[in-house]
């Protein structure tokens, strides 16, 4: 017996230098890296964490996190800014499964916009690079700052399971100086996505979904833009299916919410839910919904090609300034749509077509 209380107090003296070396083996799992040579290296290593301190990207490079290891926290701590030219990009890419992805005190993604706006955004003018090329699996995005990016800021492509918060994009210096086609989100082929908690100051789309399934963007505002899209037709894919639309505020934007399928293509928009979203002085139109979409612009009659079935539409209210229309429907072929909404102010009146039977919608 007393062996065996020798053995255990022997064992418990121990057991604070046990918990010194093991907290000295935590904090040795984290690796800093100041340029993309370290980066590189540091994939390769086992350190669960990588902090991305104060960091430059040569013109025409990435800052890419793509093969970095299952189960890798990277924590951005610095300021990360990119050298100038005219590509495509992307300036970052965040690829891969089960990581953890965070914006630590005091960080920021520069893109220095400036030196590529030109007013035209990626339809002419300058070749502006894409900001962020996300990829992810399992993954959580949070407390990212981004601020000027050339063009759109996150492209989120082929990602299941994920979840993105509390993101701030201000590209607000983009309503001065020609910024244009600067996305706040853009996805596509993504399934089971969650954006929630952010702010985008922008000069389009806060917000453009273009297939996908069991998408939520909840909690956001967005400043200035186009608003929020669901935008369906002309890509490899052109399903969307389960989206939610649900406590977000749009001030200062050209349109509230829209639903936007292309003249003559083919898919569906199914399952849509717009809820509890606050309008504050929309410039061109609370609501619309259209099936006759072009880049230039609607023209002629909408088609049914991409029906709009399952809709629902729930305390959306607020105010259009006056030269806008409160409410457009303009389809063909909608099925099954629920209605609730209150948007006053709009004194342009432009025709609906295409209401299911039965619904009743204060257009205009």
């Amino acid at each position: 017996q007393r062996s065996y209380d020798r053995f255990l107090n022997t064992k418990m003296n121990m057991s604070p230098y046990i918990c010194g070396i093991l907290m000295c083996v935590a904090a040795a799992s984290a690796v800093d890296v100041w340029n993309l040579q370290q980066l590189e290296a540091a994939k390769r290593g086992n350190d669960l964490t990588i902090n991305v301190r104060d960091i430059f990207v040569p013109a025409g490079q990435t800052l890419n996190f793509e093969f970095v290891k299952p189960g890798t926290t990277i924590v951005f701590r610095g300021r990360v800014t990119f050298g100038y030219k005219e590509w495509r990009g992307p300036l970052v890419i965040l690829k891969g499964r089960n990581l953890k992805i965070k914006g630590g005190a005091g960080h920021i993604f520069d893109g220095e916009g400036r030196r590529w706006w030109d007013g035209t955004g990626t339809n002419s003018g300058k070749i502006k690079p894409y900001m962020f090329y996300v990829q992810l699996a399992d993954s959580s995005v949070r407390g990212l700052t981004i601020k000027n990016s050339p063009a759109h800021t996150f492209a989120i492509n082929d990602c299941n399971h994920i979840s993105i918060n509390n993101v701030m994009i201000d590209n607000r210096d983009g309503n001065r100086f020609g910024g244009h086609n600067t996305d706040g989100f853009d996805v596509a082929k993504s399934h089971r996505v969650i954006i929630a908690n952010s702010t985008i100051y922008n000069q389009d789309d806060c917000l453009a979904i273009n297939s996908g399934t069991d998408i939520t963007f909840q909690r956001n505002k967005c400043i200035g833009g186009h608003g929020i899209a669901v935008a369906v037709g002309g890509y490899d894919v052109n399903e969307a299916r389960n989206i939610v639309i649900r406590g977000c505020r749009c001030l200062q934007t050209k349109y509230g919410v829209r639903i936007k399928t292309l003249l003559n293509g083919r898919g569906i928009v199914k399952g849509v839910k717009i809820e509890n979203i606050l309008l504050k002085d929309v410039t061109d139109a609370g609501l619309l919904i259209i099936g006759n979409y072009l880049n230039s612009g609607p023209r002629g009659e909408p088609t049914g090609g991409i029906p709009i079935e399952d809709l629902t539409v729930n305390n959306v209210r607020g105010n259009v300034l006056a030269k806008g229309t409160n409410i457009n429907v303009f389809v063909a072929n909608a099925r099954n749509w629920n209605w609730s909404s209150n948007i006053q102010g709009g004194q342009r009146r432009l025709p609906c077509k295409g209401i299911p039977n039965g619904l009743r919608i204060p257009c205009g």
